[in-house]
């Protein structure tokens, strides 16, 4: 039984969601928005060492098609950097649907739209984190 924890990443120019599955890898978890800056790599990296993760997930953005776009390529050089500064594996993972199922989730359990934008970035990686689980399973 695997006791390291799976971090899932919601990209953003601005934020970055951050979500951690439990010990066991059965549960995702939101865990922390991050501001994307300078510090972004060190923050991940410290919660790769102080939550013990084992692996990432790392949301994809691709088209309705299955095809690249902008903000694909952008989670591609980001995944660079990530795969040159760190010592686990980096997992692309679908993430279409992701944020629209992330807001449908925050509504549904009262938020604002103005609360919920505060959280929607660690929700959306919940939510990448728990597919890619599931598909394991």
């Amino acid at each position: 039984m695997p006791l390291f924890r799976l971090m899932g990443i919601d990209f953003g120019e601005v934020r970055i969601g951050i979500a951690l599955s439990d010990p066991l890898q059965i549960i995702s978890q939101p865990f922390r928005v991050i501001p994307n800056n300078d510090n972004t790599l060190s923050e991940i990296q410290d919660i790769i060492k102080t939550e013990e993760v084992e692996k990432i997930i790392l949301g994809l953005p691709l088209n309705l098609d299955g095809e690249d776009t902008k903000k694909t390529l952008e989670v591609r050089e980001f995944a660079e950097i990530l795969i040159s500064n760190i010592d686990v594996p980096v997992i692309f993972w679908d993430e279409r649907y992701s944020s629209v199922e992330a807001n449908e989730e925050l509504e549904e359990m009262g938020y604002s739209f103005a609360e919920s934008r505060k959280v929607i970035d660690k929700v959306a990686a919940s939510i990448i984190l728990k597919r890619y689980m599931e598909n394991q399973a």
